[in-house]
């Protein structure tokens, strides 16, 4: 049990700077001149599916074969106690902080796992 919550202290720690920040959301700062970001590729989703990029977490969470995925694949989200001021995010849009440890291949095997959850 001491494992499991000092695991869960720490998710807290390091996902805390995403409840600060959904609380401000100060608009991104603009790219230096010559400079090109890649914004990443759009990951999409099956005909009625939830998605990764357009699905805010609250509704993820609202939907029961949603939540198991989000429970299966990112159980520290389930249990982040800020989990009330992110809850109009998206995973895309967490997934820029490294603290959510969410990068493509994570969000591409989640957006599977929801479109399978669909069917």
């Amino acid at each position: 049990m001491r494992p499991l919550t000092v695991g869960l202290a720490g998710l807290a720690l390091a996902l805390a700077p995403l409840a600060a920040h959904a609380q401000s959301a100060p608009a991104a700062p603009a790219a230096p001149a010559g400079a090109s970001a890649a914004a990443p590729a759009a990951i999409p989703a099956a005909p009625g599916a939830m998605s990764v990029e357009k699905t805010s977490i609250g509704d993820l969470l609202a939907d029961p074969g949603a939540k198991a995925v989000i429970e299966k694949d990112m159980p520290a989200l389930v249990a982040y106690p800020g989990l009330d001021q992110i809850k109009g995010m998206t995973l895309r849009d967490i997934s820029v902080y490294p603290e959510a440890q969410l990068d493509d291949a994570k969000l591409t095997s989640i957006q599977k796992d929801l479109d399978a959850a669909k069917k």
